[in-house]
């Protein structure tokens, strides 16, 4: 029986490792809500969703695991990402214990790209969210 995965057992990438890794064909999961996605993201990214925004908060995407099969293999080299890292980083745990083999956290998330320039000229305010959920 394999041992169930721990937050411990993400490999954590920063935003200039995730970039590489996006040029030699891994694939960039943002697991933003929708609206967050639909302000800003990274180019070619793949968006499912892994919290919802309700009157109550945040709750978990109860299909994540379903929604991100559609989309993607387990044998996919992924790059998952959200705003600052809390939501991707369990997004990474749920889909470690799912089977899928190449996950990879990018530290930091959406924010940090960001930061560093990568999401083009506009400015920060324009491209970031404010973030109100951490792990």
């Amino acid at each position: 029986m394999e041992t169930i995965k721990k937050s411990e057992d993400v490999a954590n990438v920063d935003v200039y490792t995730a970039k590489g890794l996006l040029t030699v064909g891994h694939r960039y999961l943002d697991v933003r809500t929708e609206e967050e996605f639909k302000k800003s993201h990274v180019e070619n990214a793949v968006n499912v969703p892994y919290m919802f925004s309700t009157p109550d908060g945040r709750v978990k995407n109860p299909d994540f695991l379903t929604q991100v099969a559609a989309v993607c293999n387990k044998e996919d080299h992924l790059v998952v990402g959200c705003n600052s890292g809390g939501r991707s980083l369990r997004a990474c745990v749920d889909l470690l214990n799912a089977g899928y083999k190449n996950v990879n956290n990018m530290e930091g998330g959406y924010s940090a790209w960001v930061d560093k320039g990568f999401a083009g000229d506009k400015p920060a305010e324009e491209l970031k969210t404010a973030c109100k959920f951490r792990p």
